[in-house]
């Protein structure tokens, strides 16, 4: 089992503006990877990361203002790292500059790219990136390759449940939580991911990355009235016989694990004071039920009481 432990924290809004590149240096040297940066800002650099450890890999949360970040010669010789990263840009827009060319990257896309080799990472507006940091050796011996032969750009454009299912699970352990395996899971991704960018034809994914990417559908559509298993089954490319065998351990169908989580979430959203103003009838649209009357017996039978008690008791 791979939990999100919180390892470190830091900011350099306390920090005196002429101290905040020097200071952002010298920790990221120590918790992340050694980098030269600059900050055109006029209030100079605002920028702040906490990093988490997920089994063997480690995960940054990095938000900034504009700002630019380097590894030269020089800098991947006196700091050696070896580890393959994998940057998710959650806002802002870049360019990744390297030995090869230049990368754009906007929001929700993803670079793959080697620490060993010298890059350049700027931005320039405000950002976010969620960046998952792979050792080499655990690289290797999944992807058969202790290299990226080049930086990798995965668009948000083209996106699949795979990305956007990648996407759901860093952000989940950023926040300090995840699915058992979550390491094992990430790595399948990205795989997933890099193989389908190469037109490669990718590893078959085990049951827990199917069940992942499923239920990571589930919950982006528990507002059509249409979701079905079916539906989530086409999604992921797989039978609707192989998506019943994915949840058995689960000791649900597809189909009553869709009703459970709509369920789940309505009666949350009851009580919640923040949803006092929302209809009942307004819930259940939202949720996919096809009619309120249909609502409210399915919620009386597995909650035991009406949307409305739940709502004020």
């Amino acid at each position: 089992m791979a939990v999100s432990v919180l390892e470190s924290r830091v900011s350099t809004e306390e920090v005196p503006p002429g101290d905040r590149i020097a200071y952002w240096e010298r920790y990221n040297a120590r918790a992340l990877v050694g980098l030269a940066c600059s900050s055109y800002a006029e209030g100079g650099l605002l920028a702040r990361q906490t990093n988490h450890r997920v089994g063997g890999l480690r995960l940054a949360d990095i938000q900034g203002n504009e700002h630019v970040i380097e590894r030269t010669p020089g800098i991947c010789r006196d700091f050696p790292k070896e580890s393959v990263f994998a940057s998710l840009v959650l806002s802002g827009e870049a360019v990744f500059f390297h030995s090869g060319g230049c990368l754009t990257v906007g929001a929700g896309d993803l670079v793959l790219y080697d620490t060993a080799r010298p890059y350049l990472f700027g931005f320039s507006s405000p950002m976010r990136k969620l960046l998952l940091d792979v050792p080499r050796e655990m690289f290797a011996e999944r992807f058969r390759s202790s290299v990226v032969p080049a930086p990798i750009a995965l668009s948000a454009s083209h996106g699949s449940p795979a990305s956007r299912t990648l996407r759901s699970l860093l952000l989940s352990l950023a926040k300090g939580n995840g699915p058992d395996h979550a390491d094992d899971l990430a790595l399948e991704l990205l795989g997933l991911l890099a193989a389908q960018r190469a037109g490669d034809r990718p590893a078959s994914p085990t049951r827990l990355l199917h069940l992942l990417v499923a239920k990571d559908y589930i919950e982006r559509h528990l507002h059509d009235p249409g979701l079905s298993a079916r539906r989530i089954a086409s999604a992921l490319g797989i039978s609707v016989r192989h998506l019943s065998r994915v949840f058995e351990p689960e000791g649900l169908t597809p189909s009553r694990y869709v009703m459970d989580r709509r369920l789940t979430r309505a009666r949350n959203e009851l009580a919640d004071p923040a949803s006092a103003h929302v209809t009942v009838a307004e819930i259940a649209h939202r949720l996919g039920f096809v009619s309120q009357p249909h609502f409210t017996r399915v919620f009386r039978e597995r909650f035991d009481r009406t949307p409305g008690a739940a709502r004020h008791g």
